[in-house]
């Protein structure tokens, strides 16, 4: 089975032993094929082999606590026993945690539940979510109440996925107490909504291959704003899709690709400004690409482009195309005007790469533009006379406390006065 199997040979327990049939009974069929099943008995047969898991599961989940009291794992050194669990089958320990603490909770009380399961009326996931729904009611709740509720969602399950279980648990005092269960719902959003909040989660990464991977956590309702937008780009009306499936549900490339036309089309002077710009593509080229030689172009954020996708981007709006030519000298940092250091400040995230203090990598787009010789004493403000600084390092700089040194390569370093 491709995990690892226990030394005990002769299972003395009923349920060890039940466990050895049923393995027989599975070693008669593993090999026999299916062709002679008419549709009849196959959906039959799944429906019961359905049930039949949900009941082995509760038989496991019965021994997994069991095993949990019993400190199974222990003489391995193994730091739980869900741990040890995991290791032994090759689950993750996330998994092995997860049925763990369903196999205490069952343990610990949710007799309806453990009897449903049991009896194959329901599907691990509804198991948990009743579980988790009941779990959820305050701590104070008469115990008569509390089974109220169980034995309603228990009983709602021959009717409901674990989907719709989630939201019947959600409206459980509709049952139990109707006279607060929208005061009861209002704080229950409120909390949800509160601990969304604090979970939201963004994280990007390249691939070294011309691809970034992402994960995201975002709260139900920006959730819902996303999945909306994106299905603007992704329907087939949008994608001029023909196809004998028609309006087919779009897949997870399509939604890819109009994840992408979404953040392509964003209107750039609609967000916050970053280091004096708004989030602009500023693409770097040569003349040559321009004119459409084979020679790749780059970002201000360091990532290399192929010469065609250069230059459509130096067609559309959003990007501004920084020309390059002779030594690399900018000869044109495009046409858009926002204010006038606008042109300026490109100038410099080309030629500094972000902050120019040594040892420093922040990127352009968090940094400020600094003049080298401070307006109050008569400098003025040019892309030549001027250099790129983190918030840290600019600070640094009108800090009479340090000295700056120029270094070699355009770089600043900062002393402390003694």
């Amino acid at each position: 089975m491709g995990m690892a199997t226990s030394t005990h040979t002769a299972p003395r327990h009923p349920v060890s032993r039940a466990a050895v049939r049923l393995n027989a009974v599975i070693d008669e069929v593993t090999q026999t094929p299916m062709w002679s099943m008419d549709p009849d008995e196959a959906a039959a047969t799944l429906i019961a082999y359905t049930e039949l898991e949900a009941r082995v599961t509760e038989l496991k989940l019965r021994v997994a606590s069991h095993a949990d009291d019993a400190a199974v794992g222990e003489a391995s050194g193994a730091t739980s026993t869900a741990v040890w669990w995991a290791h032994a089958t090759n689950q993750t320990r996330r998994e092995a945690i997860r049925q763990m603490g369903l196999a205490t909770a069952l343990s610990a009380g949710h007799e309806p539940v453990r009897v449903a399961l049991a009896a194959g009326d329901l599907v691990l996931e509804q198991a948990q979510v009743i579980v988790h729904a009941v779990e959820q009611l305050p701590a104070d709740l008469d115990t008569a109440l509390v089974e109220q509720a169980e034995r309603h969602l228990v009983a709602e399950a021959r009717h409901h996925d674990a989907k719709t279980l989630r939201i019947l648990g959600r409206r459980l005092f509709e049952v139990i107490a109707p006279e607060e269960a929208d005061e009861r719902e209002a704080k229950l959003l409120e909390r949800e909504e509160r601990q969304a909040q604090e979970s939201l989660r963004f994280t990007m990464a390249e691939d070294g291959h011309g691809r970034v991977h992402g994960r995201f956590t975002l709260d139900a309702l920006t959730g819902a704003m996303l999945r909306k937008a994106l299905l603007a780009f992704a329907a087939p009306k949008h994608q001029a899709v023909q196809g004998p499936l028609g309006e087919r549900r779009p897949g997870p490339e399509r939604m890819g690709r109009a994840f992408a036309e979404l953040i392509q089309r964003y209107p750039v002077d609609q967000l916050p400004n970053t280091g004096g710009l708004n989030a602009t593509v500023v693409v770097t080229m040569t003349l040559e690409t321009l004119e459409g030689r084979l020679q790749a172009a780059h970002l201000d954020t360091g990532e290399h482009l192929s010469p065609g996708l250069a230059r459509r981007l130096a067609c559309e709006a959003g990007i501004i195309p920084a020309v390059l030519g002779g030594p690399s000298e900018v000869l044109d940092v495009g046409r858009k005007t926002r204010f006038h250091t606008t042109p300026m400040r490109i100038a410099m995230a080309i030629r500094d790469q972000g902050c120019t203090t040594t040892g420093c990598d922040w990127p352009p787009g968090l940094c400020h533009a600094h003049h080298d010789l401070p307006w109050a004493k008569g400098g003025g403000t040019s892309a030549k006379a001027g250099r790129l600084l983190c918030p840290k390092h600019h600070t640094r700089a009108h800090d009479p406390a340090y000295t700056t040194t120029q270094q070699p390569g355009g770089k600043i370093s900062f002393t402390r006065r003694i």
